[in-house]
């Protein structure tokens, strides 16, 4: 842009001389001088001012120097000084598709997990930045995105298959988010949130874990049926024990006199309808007929 400018002055210039001194057509030699100079005069204060957008903070250099950062606004700085800008907006690190983390488990297992690190720049150490990454798409290449994933993989690593995709998934999204901030913060980067979306097994490992599933079903059908059989069995087994309990009871009190007695009356009820055929209660010996018709 420099020698953009002083071409362009200096064309302007040689332009005007040609027309002061009448060697040129008076309107064409006038014109282009004015656009020249104007263009150079142009050119020249875009090499010496700079405009800060809102939103983003900038880096100067001068021949490898690093300058203090400079924040929103109109700068004046050296032709042969270039700035370097950040956007201090949040920016999303999606590591989904391509970018999905492959992780395993502390029992081997691989899963596959898609998050969101939303991060940004913390104004304060965009010269620490700069000096680090170089600019503001370096700093999620080289930083944010190897770090995040390192951290995940980590993370995972100290978890079974099942907390991994099911029982401690939430945890395990804390516990990243907490690491990614901790390691990221001193470097000047903000993290502002991260987000596990989705953490999906392995072919391999999904049939495997499907496997389990049966085996454990299976496994609860049988110990269901155990559970069924011997409940059973021990009721049948109080059922006998009450039965023979109840018996050994009448048995005992069953006394010779008393089932006389009880024989008695019986015959005598039954005689009061019919005729009764019977032996003599007590003993034995030929069959006597009371008949109840007869009064």
């Amino acid at each position: 842009m420099l020698f953009l400018s002083l071409l362009l002055l200096v064309t302007g210039t040689v332009l005007l001389v040609l027309r002061l001194r009448r060697i040129t057509p008076s309107r064409l030699a006038t014109a282009g001088a004015v656009l020249s100079l104007t263009a150079g005069l142009l050119a020249g204060l875009a090499t010496v001012a700079y405009v800060v957008e809102p939103y983003e903070v900038a880096v100067p250099t001068t021949l490898g120097s690093v300058g203090s950062t400079w924040q929103s606004g109109l700068h004046l700085k050296s032709p042969l000084t270039d700035v370097t800008t950040f956007s201090t907006r949040p920016a999303d690190l999606d590591l989904t598709g391509r970018d999905t983390v492959e992780v395993r488990s502390s029992e081997g297992g691989v899963l596959y997990a898609d998050l969101t690190v939303k991060w940004s720049i913390d104004p304060a150490h965009t010269q620490a930045l700069f000096k680090l990454a170089g600019s503001g798409t370096a700093v999620q290449q080289r930083l944010v995105y190897p770090d995040s994933r390192e951290i995940v993989r980590n993370v995972f690593a100290r978890h079974t298959t099942v907390e991994g995709y099911s029982s401690q998934r939430e945890a395990i999204g804390a516990e990243i988010g907490r690491l990614i901030t901790e390691r990221l913060a001193p470097r000047g980067i903000l993290v502002n949130g991260v987000n596990l979306r989705n953490v999906k097994p392995s072919d391999d490992l999904q049939k495997a874990i499907d496997l389990k599933i049966q085996q454990d079903q299976a496994t609860a059908r049988a110990e269901a049926a155990v559970r069924t059989a011997k409940a059973e069995a021990e009721k049948r087994k109080i059922d006998s024990e009450s039965t023979a309990a109840a018996n050994t009871v009448i048995a005992n009190s069953l006394t010779d006199r008393m089932l006389m007695s009880q024989c008695i009356d019986a015959f005598k009820a039954a005689a009061e309808k019919n005729p009764v055929y019977a032996s003599p209660c007590g003993s034995t010996g030929t069959p006597v007929i009371v008949d109840g018709s007869k009064r």
